[in-house]
């Protein structure tokens, strides 16, 4: 049996869908010259992952790898005493031998045999290993090799040599705790029962960091969303179970004060070594794993712990290829934390400068591209964790102060990724009240130009005309920007003339153009209302009811909020223009409509303001027309250009 490629630890996450840690797998033939090369005298001295044959060594100083010196005594018949000379105690020395009598020792301890007695069974694992019974003898020797470990380093404290096997012990029962994976309904709960947790999250903090590695992963390892999954990721009872014993298990390490002490060891462990950093990894995917199975998390992560502040530490390091992959991942998680829509973590984000970071990260990107698909997930990540940060009108105060809209309209210009994702950020920092000093700033920037090209089309690449999908975002943020621009600019300011002058130009090609995003949603809108309807009278055949609120929101994806918009902007450009009013007349009239379906279509949006404040559509980010107005003020808004309109028709 190869016991390092049983034992190893993982070099990345178990799901296809998790983040995968980039690392080169050595040859057998590399691995075996190196491990010649770091035993002189029968010991280690570099560091080195944790597996069934070696323990690194801790910062405290302890060994490195297992001591194999022979030392010649005098021998003897008696059983005993031979016993006693076996090298590394290896219980079966003397009582395995081959066929010409030479003796042949695994070089395993009773503790480490007992253990793969266990899992060496050519029996299926749910008629062998894989029962209740294997479980409470997998912890019962984990028990004791963690009291033989801690009794071994008290006992000889100065002597690391002398508790080194007390450590490949321990590292041994941890390893063995990954056969539960493969059946977490029947044995995570178990598994709670026997009170094994708080001791595997009390191994965070020993003294030897391969250990505190080895456990990272393992928990890593039981958390991930996908154990116990289906060979196809179907959804199954058994599946429900697993998802189930994951959430307790998740719950029970939350309890045992995990995310204290995994902030402790991010912290500890030197991202300069590599199997140190890869330990860096696996704990952020733990992060990842306990984040995404408990609700509420993210809050107290950030409210106990100091690990916000260390994430934007990693996301503003210079870029090395050695710390990418931590980079990356460290955006991936601060974005996590702030999509949760907690004020308080975005207060926290703001105090730690969190804004400074991003801005000074993104404008790398003014003149280049990312490079590859990673980098292009990490700008992305970064573009959100401001997008949700805006929410909060001390962070747009911070954006404003900080130059962000002026770097925006920066990245509008320039032909590269970030433009169509630094008009996403304007759309949530000129929204609402709160923006109404961004929004004379982005005019003052000369950003009407840029947006007014970006909304004709006139800009896109062709892999943003090629997805529809993409294509219809964009237009969504660069209309919601046009939104907050006119409930924002003042009435008769310079800035709002410069903005209407933009509608009246080139014979109204932009009013065209907002006709025509109307007739394209409108089309989508009433596809969607059949299917709703057919659905709706089967549920009714079945005297079910049907949920009028998803209904809403289904008509949101389909183009509702696409149309609200553009019949918001078109109310106002009427309201303020009458060059522009008999314009958008003659084009309603062509397609058999009037002012009154404009009007119709702003009663619908003012009558669900409140009701479906909190129903968005699927890109995440979007959101009703004006979402940071107050609900009254939206409400007086919208009915006064109603008015207006019905004066019309």
């Amino acid at each position: 049996m190869d016991l390092d490629a049983l034992f190893k630890i993982p070099t990345a996450p178990a799901s296809g869908l998790k983040r995968k840690l980039v690392s080169s797998a050595p040859t057998a033939e590399e691995l075996e010259r190196f491990n010649a090369s770091r035993r002189p005298n029968g010991t280690t001295t570099t560091n080195g992952s944790t597996t069934a044959s070696t323990v690194a060594v801790g910062k405290s100083g302890d060994i490195k790898g297992k001591m194999r010196a022979a030392t010649v005594q005098d021998g003897s018949d008696d059983e005993a005493e031979r016993d006693d000379f076996a090298p590394g105690n290896d219980a079966d020395y003397f009582t395995e031998e081959d066929s010409d009598g030479r003796f042949f020792g695994g070089g395993l301890t009773s503790e480490q045999k007992q253990i793969l007695e266990i899992m060496d069974d050519d029996r299926d694992p749910s008629e062998a290993a894989m029962t209740l019974q294997g479980l409470r003898k997998m912890v019962s020797v984990l028990e004791k090799a963690v009291a033989k470990n801690v009794e071994m380093r008290a006992k000889f404290a100065g002597n690391p040599h002398k508790f080194v096997e007390s450590e490949i012990a321990l590292d041994t029962a941890l390893h063995a705790l990954l056969l539960l994976t493969q059946s977490p309904g029947s044995f995570y709960p178990e598994l709670i029962k026997l009170g094994i947790i708080s001791t595997l999250v009390d191994l965070l903090s020993h003294e030897n960091v391969d250990i505190s590695i080895a456990v990272i992963t393992i928990l890593e390892e039981l958390t991930d969303e996908d154990v116990g999954e289906g060979e196809d990721g179907e959804e199954s009872t058994v599946g429900l179970q697993a998802e189930l014993a994951v959430k307790a298990l998740a719950d029970e390490l939350v309890k045992c004060s995990i995310l204290e002490l995994l902030t402790q060891n991010v912290r500890r462990l030197d991202l300069g070594d590599e199997t140190e950093r890869n330990g860096v990894y696996h704990a952020l995917s733990l992060f990842e794993n306990l984040l995404s199975a408990t609700e509420g998390l993210a809050l107290r992560l950030t409210k106990t712990t100091d690990l916000l502040a260390w994430l934007l530490q990693q996301v503003q390091q210079k870029a090395t290829k050695d710390l990418e992959q931590i980079r990356f991942y460290a955006a991936e998680i601060l974005s996590m934390l702030l999509s949760t829509g907690d004020d308080t973590i975005r207060q926290r984000f703001g105090a730690l400068d969190g804004v400074d970071v991003c801005l000074t990260t993104l404008s790398a990107y003014r003149k280049r591209d990312p490079k590859g698909a990673e980098e292009l997930e990490f700008m992305e990540n970064v573009f959100d964790i401001l997008c949700s940060a805006l929410a909060t009108t001390t962070i747009k105060q911070r954006f404003l102060e900080g130059e962000g809209v002026e770097l925006m309209v920066l990245l509008m210009k320039q032909k590269m990724l970030a433009r169509t994702r630094s008009i996403k950020v304007l759309d949530h920092a000129l929204s609402g009240e709160a923006g109404i000093s961004s929004c004379e700033r982005f005019v003052e920037a000369l950003g009407l130009r840029t947006l007014f090209s970006a909304f004709m089309g006139k800009s896109r690449t062709g892999k943003r005309k090629a997805s529809e999908s993409s294509g219809a975002e964009d237009d969504e943020h660069i209309l919601g920007i046009l939104n907050s621009l006119l409930s924002n600019l003042a009435s008769e300011s310079e800035s709002r003339l410069r903005l209407l002058a933009k509608f009246v130009e080139d014979g109204y090609e932009k009013v065209d153009r907002l006709l025509e995003l109307r007739e394209t949603a409108q089309d989508r809108v009433k596809s969607r209302e059949g299917e709703l309807a057919s659905e709706r009278r089967t549920l009714q055949a079945e005297g079910l009811d049907y949920d009028e609120d998803d209904e809403y929101f289904r008509r949101l994806e389909a183009g509702l909020f696409t149309l609200q918009l553009v019949d918001y902007v078109i109310a106002w450009i009427v309201m303020e223009d009458d060059g522009i009013q008999e314009h958008v007349r003659l084009l309603l009239s062509r397609k058999d409509m009037a002012f009154a379906d404009v009007v119709d279509v702003l009663k619908e949006y003012r009558d669900n303001i409140g009701s479906a404040e909190d129903v968005k559509p699927s890109n995440g980010f979007a959101a009703q027309p004006n979402e940071a107005l107050e609900p009254v003020k939206q409400r007086d808004i919208i009915e006064a250009l109603m008015d207006y309109l019905s004066g019309l028709s």
